[in-house]
């Protein structure tokens, strides 16, 4: 999926901590600590949210690839320490010991946890759902900042909103010309990260329902880019096609079930003549009508805003457990409860933010290339496309 940046992440949810390293970066980008932790910061906003961000306060600690504020175009090293590490230090002991905690053998319908352990041959679900938990996207939340900080260094802004909770949407039109920026601004100022006042109110009433009867809500979230020149991805192989790149990328995220650019889903019961966006030309630059296809065509950026949207499915870790069977003695039993959110879809939606990030700053690389900021600039300067 990625051509030009190699990421890797490492820790577990109640373990010491997450590690990420990411390398591809060019040199002199400037960035530092405050700029990652304040996407973290919009990472554990949201209504819904569970006991777990009230003990979190993630911030990053650059270990490795920065030097005076600057990147150095060698691996950036980021640790995220687990504050909660303190109360499962017992049960995450990295060293042998003989006061193990009693196995988890309840699977919850919905996790990793029946397939995690057929595939590893484990006896105990914990070694399965410490690491598939969503603890993890705070690590991709903090490299795909440094991403974002590349993209705005060139004039690429990325930001999304809430536009679904349950059975309540949130679909009003954009204002024209508004920033992605502008975008997060308003949506954070959100409980639910959604624009419209009724919509959110009615949003919150709704986790509250659901939180009294121990149940989950998921959603859909939109992510928009703009200042994309034309040409990011390929339409010459499968792999290459932005499309497929963002798509998976999103699709990547925890609890996400369905994802669309543009029209998406909706294209497929509309005519061609309602569907394309018809070229016309104004001012020295070609201009659109519509913008259905949500800025790719052809597996390419077509200088036009970016459009993403995902489905995200309810959490499956309910209080009132669902119907399970015990891994030891086969016999129906309640799933295992583990503590988790009851809406967790305003924090996928700066997961998603970032993880478009990552796709952008990569094909952004391969497409104009650069072992540093300079060089990168220069060459959008004289062949970039907008």
């Amino acid at each position: 999926m990625l051509k030009k940046i190699r990421l890797l992440t490492a820790g577990e949810s109640h373990g010491r901590g997450l590690s990420g390293i990411i390398e591809g970066i060019p040199s002199g980008l400037p960035i530092g600590e405050d700029y990652i932790n304040q996407q973290l910061a919009r990472r554990q906003l949201g209504y819904g949210r569970g006991g777990r961000m009230k003990i979190e306060t993630d911030r990053t600690e650059i270990y490795a690839g920065v030097r005076f504020g600057k990147t150095l175009g060698s691996p950036i090293a980021l640790l995220i320490k687990n504050r909660d590490w303190v109360n499962w230090s017992g049960k995450m002991s990295v060293e042998d010991t003989e006061n193990q905690p009693a196995k988890i053998t309840l699977p919850r319908p919905g996790h990793a946890d029946l397939a995690g352990i057929e595939k590893f041959g484990f006896d105990d679900i914990r070694n399965v759902l410490e690491r598939s938990s969503a603890r993890e996207t705070a690590m991709r939340v903090a490299l795909g900042s440094i991403c974002r900080k590349l993209l705005s260094e060139v004039g690429i802004t990325v930001g999304s909103r809430v536009i679904q909770i349950h059975k309540i949407f949130d679909l009003v039109d954009l204002p024209e010309n508004i920033s992605p920026a502008e975008i997060n601004r308003q949506a954070d100022a959100s409980p639910v990260r959604c624009l419209g006042t009724a919509a959110g109110n009615e949003m919150v009433e709704a986790i509250d329902k659901a939180r009294e009867t121990g149940d989950t809500l998921g959603g859909a979230f939109e992510i928009l880019a703009n200042g994309l020149p034309f040409g990011l991805g390929a339409y010459t192989h499968w792999d290459k096609k932005l499309n497929a790149r963002v798509t998976a990328a999103v699709a990547s995220i925890n609890g996400i079930k369905g994802v669309e650019i543009g029209r998406g889903f909706e294209a497929s019961g509309l005519s061609g003549s309602e569907m394309q966006d018809e070229i016309g030309w104004h001012d020295g630059k070609y201009v659109r009508s519509s913008n259905n296809a949500g800025g790719i065509e052809g597996g390419l950026s077509n200088g036009q805003t970016l459009v993403v949207r995902a489905a995200m499915k309810p959490i499956p870790t309910l209080r009132k457990a669902l119907r399970s069977v015990d891994i030891k003695t086969k016999k129906p039993q309640s799933a295992h409860i583990e503590r988790s959110d009851v809406c967790a879809v305003p924090a996928a939606a700066v997961i998603g933010e970032s993880m478009l990030c990552l796709v952008l700053a990569d094909a952004l690389l391969e497409k104009f290339g650069g072992d540093s900021l300079d060089q990168l600039m220069g060459h959008l300067k004289v062949s970039g496309r907008y």
